[in-house]
């Protein structure tokens, strides 16, 4: 089934679910600030994705800036802030089977589903 790693206040995010619901396929939404992933799960999307944990980081936000910017961070230090902080994760993010992909721009999510 469709996942999609959901924040509702988000312009991007909003746009990704709206090409789930277009597509007429059945997927399930995330709302991830409300049920935050776990490490092991955000490890294994960090995996299938294929990118460094800092890659999916938003680094534009406050908590970033005051807390993590500039501070030499291993892997695991940044896994870990995102979990502290989830809001610190990218979004929208639609795995599908053994793929997946951040909807930024959301027209990715299209190369999966």
């Amino acid at each position: 089934m469709i996942k999609i790693y959901h924040n509702n206040r988000c312009t991007k995010s909003r746009c990704g679910l709206e090409i789930l619901e277009k597509s007429g396929k059945d997927f399930e939404v995330i709302k991830y600030l409300e049920n935050v992933p776990t490490k092991k799960e955000l490890i294994d999307l960090i995996k299938m994705l294929n990118i460094q944990p800092i890659n999916l980081v938003r680094k534009n936000e406050a908590i970033w800036k005051s807390n993590f910017k500039g501070k030499d961070l291993s892997g695991d230090d940044i896994i870990n802030a995102m979990l502290a902080y989830p809001k610190l994760i990218e979004r929208p993010i639609v795995i599908n089977g053994n793929k997946a992909v951040i909807g930024r721009p959301p027209e990715l999510i299209l190369d999966i589903i």
